[in-house]
């Protein structure tokens, strides 16, 4: 599923071909509820809140797309060939100037400005890390009203707590912290939570440029490492599915003791 750091990117790359143009063609090939923006509209702005981007069209209407695990957004230059499945296309939204292709988007969602401030997902997310300054302090707050027996590696995939950090940022923020990933949050000091915080901002902030992901020198340090040795102590990566979704967490059992 992409993290933070690739919606933040998508959405620059949307904005230097769709922010302020005027929209010449917009097109769902499959029904999407909502009033689709028309033809002359201006693309008022394109922006990433975590997982979620969102496109303004000045006739009211916010374009609202979750990529989940395979969804992307592409753009390309008028008259560019571009190939995708017919039943993969979500969205086509063009200008003059470009033509944004979303595909295989599981979440695409036309919403009016009550929509907007009702949408029970969008109202729920917690400060987004990708910001230059995050409100840590809210997130915090956010993290303290879990079940405090939450392990602190779901509490981290919580977007209601802090969005951007997804199953990459949450493993390599925990092995940076060198905390257990299955700590209770009650068994972790607000210190070490305000820790894995603000290490989490900062490495997305890090990687919001062009680029492979770094956490560390090397590229990542636990992140689909198993069996390998840990970078700090030699120990052997191990990696556990947990949660609901049984997302797989890789971490040091040296490092990151209880």
């Amino acid at each position: 599923m992409p993290e933070g750091d690739t919606i933040f990117r998508a959405a620059a790359q949307l904005r230097a071909g769709l922010d302020g143009a005027t929209l010449t063609r917009f097109e769902t090939p499959r029904p999407v509820p909502g009033r689709a923006p028309q033809p002359g509209e201006r693309i008022d702005q394109v922006t990433s809140r975590g997982k979620h981007l969102l496109i303004r069209f000045s006739g009211g209407t916010t374009l609202h797309t979750h990529m989940r695990m395979n969804g992307t957004w592409r753009v390309f230059r008028p008259g560019q060939p571009w190939r995708r499945s017919p039943g993969q296309i979500r969205v086509v939204v063009e200008t003059r100037q470009a033509v944004a292709v979303c595909a295989s988007a599981p979440v695409v969602e036309l919403l009016a400005d009550d929509d907007l401030r009702r949408h029970p997902v969008l109202t729920a997310l917690g400060p987004d890390l990708c910001d230059p300054e995050p409100d840590l302090d809210e997130a915090l707050r956010r993290m303290a009203g879990l079940a405090q027996r939450t392990p602190i590696g779901e509490a981290l995939l919580d977007q209601r707590v802090a969005a951007g950090i997804g199953n990459v940022y949450r493993s390599e923020v925990l092995w940076l912290c060198e905390t257990d990933p299955f700590a209770p949050v009650e068994d972790v000091t607000p210190r070490a939570r305000r820790a894995l915080l603000d290490t989490a901002h900062r490495q997305l902030r890090h990687n919001l440029g062009p680029g492979p992901r770094r956490t560390v020198r090397s590229g990542l340090a636990v992140y689909e490492r198993t069996a390998l040795p840990c970078l700090r102590c030699g120990t052997h990566i191990q990696t556990q599915r947990s949660g609901e979704l049984g997302r797989s967490t890789w971490w040091c059992p040296a490092c990151q003791r209880a």
